[in-house]
């Protein structure tokens, strides 16, 4: 497996402890989640090119066929979220490490609880498989508002190597 990109500037290792503190994820009204199916990758690669809008990811094509061949990538751990217009309003890509790789809520769906919802799914998606702990990375420039989910979710900062 190849080595992982050394933290940008301002990037930081988060971890939830999966302990009693979780609680049941709670839907708003109009949302249902959902885990991924072959035919949602491309969905989930227009939803993390716009949300985040760097194009690390490049093409659908090379992005697709990086997540298939990674053995960290379970499609049961990808967990989408539809609005009741059949759109996909935000999704949360895991590693099977216990690792949030990325957390992306559409614009237009932002503000309804929908991110926080997604955490407390994974978190409690990696208790039942026997994970200790939740990891993420993020940018506490780039990301303010998500660094601030993070922690009312009782994630807290931890060694980048750790």
């Amino acid at each position: 497996m190849p080595e992982p990109r050394p933290p940008a500037p301002n990037d930081i290792r988060l971890r939830k402890l999966l302990d009693e503190t979780l609680v049941a994820p709670h839907w708003p009204d109009g949302f249902a989640m959902r885990c991924a199916e072959p035919p949602d990758l491309h969905a989930l690669h227009a939803l993390l090119s716009e949300v985040f809008d760097d194009g690390a990811d490049g093409p659908f094509a090379d992005w697709c066929m990086r997540l298939l061949d990674d053995p960290e990538f379970d499609p049961a751990l990808c967990f989408l979220v539809i609005d009741a217009k059949g759109r996909l309003a935000a999704a949360a890509l895991c590693w099977t490490s216990a690792f949030v790789k990325d957390l992306a809520v559409h614009p237009e769906a932002r503000g309804k609880g929908i991110g926080e919802a997604l955490m407390w799914q994974a978190f409690a998606a990696f208790r039942d498989r026997g994970a200790a702990h939740v990891d993420l990375k993020t940018n506490t420039v780039e990301n303010a508002a998500a660094v601030r989910l993070y922690e009312r979710l009782g994630m807290f900062e931890v060694d980048w190597y750790s």
